[in-house]
């Protein structure tokens, strides 16, 4: 449960954040963070800058909190969810935010 509290403050607040992923330095837009029947806890983000293992730098993440190596934020707010947002993510069995 690692950034726990951070992960609901920033979606309810769409503060932009710079997380490590993957090895990878990444600035994301949370919109989801919530656990799925595995007992992960997951974050449903658009990535918008930095690099990523798939090639597509800028596109939806699915990513598991455990695996990020750094979070905060950049100071920075986004406006609204974006346009192809799907709320009640299908990954997940239980959401703690969302927007």
């Amino acid at each position: 449960m690692r950034f726990h509290q951070q992960l609901i403050d920033a979606i309810t607040n769409k503060r932009i954040l710079a997380l490590l992923y993957d090895g990878y330095d990444r600035v994301v837009e949370p919109h989801a963070y919530g656990i799925n029947d595995d007992g992960h806890y997951l974050l449903r983000c658009y990535q918008t800058a930095g690099g990523s293992r798939s090639g597509n730098p800028v596109d939806w993440k699915l990513l598991r909190t455990d695996k990020i190596g750094y979070l905060h934020e950049t100071g920075a707010l986004f406006q609204n969810a974006r346009h192809d947002y799907k709320r009640n993510d299908s990954a997940m069995r239980r959401i703690y935010a969302q927007l």
